[in-house]
């Protein structure tokens, strides 16, 4: 069980970063690591120059990953396991406290699911 929050926050954005290529990384620093597509599309009524996808920000007591697929197409994304639904909190914002191996796989086929649906919407290349 890791309960580091820096070494969470490793993680979590190493997963974010095995998909490069369609997904790059709009801003990073100590504070926020954020992820969006390549290719310009409306975001709402506002054309952007790639879709917000997801971050990764570093809280006192935990990491939160706002994750922006599972607002938008929660259907494709599919039912989450009962540890993780308990750190949903809102529509699109995990309260990570705690990671174990199989967390850690959950959440990686969910990004996985998520890049593979934007892709299928023509929202990523």
């Amino acid at each position: 069980m890791i309960k580091d929050i820096k070494q969470i926050q490793e993680i979590l954005s190493g997963l974010l970063k095995e998909h490069i290529g369609p997904l790059r990384i709009r801003k990073e620093n100590d504070q926020v690591l954020e992820l969006c597509g390549t290719i310009e599309t409306m975001q709402g009524k506002q054309k952007v120059d790639g879709i917000y996808f997801a971050s990764v920000v570093p809280k006192p007591k935990d990491i939160r990953l706002y994750f922006f697929p599972i607002y938008t197409h929660k259907d494709a994304i599919g039912s989450l396991s009962e540890d993780l639904s308990k750190m949903l909190k809102g529509k699109s914002c995990f309260h990570i406290k705690r990671l174990d191996d199989t967390l850690i796989q959950e959440i990686s086929t969910m990004i996985s699911k998520g890049v593979s649906t934007y892709q299928a919407a023509g929202w990523l290349a």
